[in-house]
């Protein structure tokens, strides 16, 4: 006999009591559906999370928890994490060749209109991913060796398209200046990405736009000879300078992530990884220690500047001056300074905030009481939009002719007062 189908139970109640009417309640099963565009959902948080935190500040089990899935319902969808990055950065790169690219009517309008056109698409494709703008700017290099290449040759081709919206209103102007040109508008304008100042998109549209139409009518001095480097040190130098120089050149190379102690010692010399922590604590303090540096020298330059100068607009223009020229001596260390303050130690990151404040809000300062029809919101978007045009200008061009002292002076300027 089957007690199983033999044995009867009666209908209950909620209360355990038998059903009056002998009929068992319903129960209502709670299915639940997979949302149609989970995978847009989860690319869209990886995009935000990789914005905030950097490529290795984030695991795919952050990910997962904030759109509250398990990581196997995350694996269903990508690989792994880079196949996420991947997809975000060759998204925005996407995103950046449609803003350049004019539409079949355009063919109708005069220069000056497809070149406006061109200059508010690419502003508010970069408004409208400014959280992840960062990433292509300073995350790509963590792309394998083939990715990266495809990345880089996809923002080529938004650099050409650009250059020959250009060519059509200036065709006087030589190849490179083109090249310069366009190169400029991208960096203004993606700079957004690098900061949190804010100010309303109905005025950070033309501020933006204003500067990069500037950048494009500037005349450009004639290229000037690279400056001779200074002649080295012939003594010994500290083990403390030659451990910070190595460790910049390779974070630098490699990104902080990518290099180890032991890496930084083989470069010094030293027979083993131990040796370093002789002269500091960690890894991380010598970043911070490259930090500091790159700090003072800018913030050092503010005092004597403003006190040699009989009026702001001297002042500011003798710190574009040093500020450049500091760039173009120190290369990997003003892009470290850029590229690496997510992996600065908690404990030294707010004093070097602190710095950076301070050395923004005299700058803007500056600016305001040469251009008072800005804001200091205004003001201090423009200032960090010309920091990052010197050091993009150097990273793309490095100590070729292109794009010499004088020229990235001239467009230092010119996004800061909005002429040369």
């Amino acid at each position: 006999m089957n007690i199983t189908n033999s044995a009867r139970t009666e209908p209950t109640a909620e209360d355990g009591t038998p059903r009056p009417d002998g009929v068992a309640p319903t129960q209502e099963r709670v299915v639940r559906r997979r949302p149609k565009n989970r995978r847009a959902q989860i690319a869209a948080e990886a995009a935000s999370a990789f914005g905030a935190h950097g490529y290795h500040g984030v695991s795919m089990e952050d990910i997962a928890g904030k759109l509250g899935i398990s990581s196997a319902a995350l694996y269903r969808h990508y690989r792994s994490k880079y196949a996420l990055f991947r997809e975000e950065l060759f998204r925005l790169a996407d995103v950046t060749v449609a803003a350049v690219t004019l539409p079949e009517d355009a063919a109708q309008w005069s220069p000056r209109e497809r070149l406006d056109h061109v200059i508010d698409a690419v502003i508010a494709k970069t408004i409208g991913n400014r959280s992840t703008t960062a990433l292509v700017r300073w995350e790509r290099r963590y792309l394998d060796d083939g990715d990266r290449q495809a990345l880089d040759d996809k923002f080529a081709e938004a650099v050409r398209l650009l250059g020959g919206v250009v060519r059509e209103l200036r065709p006087q102007l030589p190849r490179d200046d083109v090249a310069v040109r366009s190169l400029a508008v991208f960096s203004v304008v993606s700079s957004i990405g690098d900061h949190h100042a804010t100010l309303p998109t109905k005025l950070l549209t033309p501020l933006l736009a204003s500067t990069c139409r500037a950048l494009i009518d500037v005349d450009l001095p004639a290229p000037e000879p690279a400056r001779p480097p200074a002649e080295p040190d012939t003594g010994s130098p500290f083990m403390h300078e030659v451990l910070l120089s190595k460790s910049v050149e390779l974070f630098h190379e490699r990104g902080y992530q990518n290099v180890s102690v032991e890496d930084i010692a083989t470069a010094a010399d030293l027979a083993t990884a131990s040796a370093v922590y002789r002269y500091y604590r960690s890894k991380s303090d010598l970043l911070a220690a490259a930090f500091r540096r790159a700090a003072d020298i800018v913030s050092s330059a503010i005092g004597p500047a403003v006190a040699a100068s009989t009026s702001p607009a001297e002042a500011l223009s003798s710190l574009i001056d040093m500020y450049v020229q500091g760039s173009f001596a120190e290369r990997a260390l003003t892009y470290v300074y850029y590229a690496e303050f997510g992996n600065v130690a908690a404990e030294d990151r707010v004093t070097l905030q602190h710095i950076q404040q301070l050395v923004i809000a005299e700058w803007t300062k500056l600016l305001v009481q040469v251009r008072p029809e800005l804001t200091e919101a205004e003001a201090r978007i423009l200032v960090h939009a010309g920091f990052a045009l010197v050091v993009d200008l150097g990273r793309a061009f490095g100590n070729e002719g292109v794009a010499p002292q004088n020229r990235v002076v001239t467009l230092h300027r010119t996004t800061l007062f909005g002429h040369a």
